[in-house]
Order: C-alpha cells, then structure tokens, then sequence
C-alpha cells in the first residue's frame, strides 16, 4: 500500500473517531429527567438499565457499557439530587448516590401500638401488617423492640422492617443478659423487661430508676399489690389518665390494684437505664412514693406518711 493511501487511511480514521467522540459527547450531555427518589432494581447491569426504560427512562444498551466504565450500580432507594441531569451525571449517580434512609425513633416507654401507628404514618406502612410481623418475630408481647433510634432505607416494607428492628432489639437483649447473668434465659428476660417497662412508666427521670425498682422489689417480696398507675397505661392507653374509675372498671391482669404480682408482660418499651434499674435495684425500704410539686417522687416506708405526701400533692 502506498504512503498516499496509508495517509488517507490514517486521515479517515481520524475524521471517524472525532465524529464518534463528538456523537459521544452529545449523547451522554443529553438531559434525562428523573425522580429525585429513585428506586434502582436487583440484578446486572443489563438488568438494571432494561428496567429503568421500562420505568420510562430514556436509556439504551449504550448505556450499559458507559455504567460498566463508571462502577456497579447501587441497588434500593437512592436520592438522585435533582429531577434533571444530564445522562453522564444520571449514570455517574446510579453508583455513587447516596441511599435514600428514613430515621425512625421509639420513645422509652411507648407501647408498640402507638410505635406502629406512627412509623405507619410516616412510612406509608400497614398498621395491621406491622402488628401481625411483630406477633410473628418477637420474642414479647410487649418490649420486643428496644427503645432507640432506627435507620431505615427508604422503601422498606412491614416484614422486613419488624424482622430487623427485632433481630436488632433480640441481639441487644441477649448481648446485655449474657453480659450479666452468663447466659439469656427469655423468660427470665421477660420478667427483668416487665420490672423495666414499669420504671420506665413511674419514675420521674432516670435517677430516681433505681429507687422505684427497689419499691417494686419490696412489694413484690412482701406479697403486696404494687398499686401502680403506669401498669394501666398498657396498649392503646400508652397515654390515658388513671381515674378512680378506670382502676375499679378495668379487669386485665394488668391492673395492679387488684391484682398481686407483675402484670402477665411489659407495659411498654424500655430503655438500658430501665433495665439496669430493674437488675439493680437500690437498697431500700421504701414501699410508697408520691409524686410532688417539683414533679419528682417522695419515697417513704410508712404509709401514714405515704398519705401526708398525698394530701401535700393535692
């Protein structure tokens, strides 16, 4: 082959590959619009990219060779940062966006009902599925869930969301009573969870924690009815006042009033102040306390003083 020719080769070449880098060029600035949330599927990338413009994303398996070259893509809920990008950015943000995470809290104390119904509300979750996955997962009526803060990706659904905040909770609870007693016994745990779901309900702050355990415990040895409030704030009364009324009308085991003994389970969930309270109680002989102006408790073992503190209250 002549120079001549080897030079018109070399020349063409050159004007194919410039039009080619040109066509790449415009191609990958195309804008492309999307959601700001983006759910991004399982499987290749080939997968992953057909889904995509089955969703109605103007995607082609051009695409598929550019996002090989950029990395693997995540899977999930993903927050794309903007609803119109350019197909390089687009690509680029399907490996490196950030996974979209909902932060879900459960208050010490609160019951699974009133958890449920607001994670419900806030997920767009069903109520009813949330009870029936934690009836199915959980160890306890009540406490299965450990009171504390949850992240969550966006988009999970009620199975996966009970199984894990209780697998969670359940690890926690067995990592705490190894820790303590060398080995996690679940009934016994569900009675230290039921100690705890009532100093959580009682006591003014987590000093006084230690001192109201210690006024259960004597009761408890002493055969006496612990006559507590916050036993009757079970389920859906999380957040009702104990009236007179309620405590002559209501006829659960959970009423303390008339019956001697812990409540059949916890009333609520717990904190790890609660529990340590629960296990360590202080060394007292109070069997009363009455809340006081200030809104702490005044412990005492006489019940004569026990009513002076009443009538000061009132």
């Amino acid at each position: 082959m002549s120079v001549f020719r080897i030079s018109r080769w070399i020349a063409w070449a050159e004007e194919i590959a410039l039009v080619l880098i040109i066509a790449f060029t415009f191609y990958t600035t195309l804008p492309i619009e999307t959601k700001k949330t983006l759910f991004v599927p399982k499987g290749s990338i080939n997968t992953i990219i057909t889904q995509l413009h089955k969703q109605g994303y103007a995607l082609s398996s051009i695409d598929t060779y550019i996002l090989r070259l950029l990395g693997t893509p995540k899977t999930g809920w993903i927050s794309m940062g903007s609803s119109r990008l350019n197909r390089i950015d687009f690509l680029y943000r399907l490996t490196n966006a950030k996974a979209m995470i909902h932060k879900v809290t459960l208050i010490p104390g609160e019951t699974k009902e009133l958890f449920f119904e607001a994670i419900a509300k806030q997920l767009d979750l069903n109520q009813t599925k949330l009870l029936t996955y934690y009836h199915q997962y959980s160890s306890y009526p009540e406490a299965g869930i450990f009171a504390d803060t949850y992240h969550v990706p966006y988009g999970i659904d009620e199975k996966n969301l009970i199984a894990f905040l209780t697998r969670v909770s359940t690890q926690k609870y067995q990592k705490l009573a190894k820790k303590i007693y060398g080995a996690y016994d679940k009934q016994k745990w569900l009675k230290v969870l039921t100690i705890a779901s009532i100093i959580q309900k009682e006591a003014a702050n987590n000093k006084e924690m230690p001192i109201v355990s210690s006024v259960i415990h004597n009761r408890l040895k002493k055969g006496m009815r612990l006559q507590m409030d916050g036993t009757l704030n079970y389920g859906k009364y999380s957040h009702t006042k104990v009236t007179p009324e309620r405590i002559k009308n209501d006829t659960s085991s959970f009423n303390t009033y008339k019956h001697k003994g812990l409540p059949p389970s916890p009333i609520g969930s717990v904190s790890l102040h609660a529990i340590d309270a629960a296990i360590n109680p202080a060394q007292t002989n109070f069997l009363y306390f009455m809340k006081n102006a200030q809104g702490v408790h005044d412990f005492t073992n006489s019940y004569k003083k026990h009513r002076k503190n009443i009538k000061k209250a009132r």
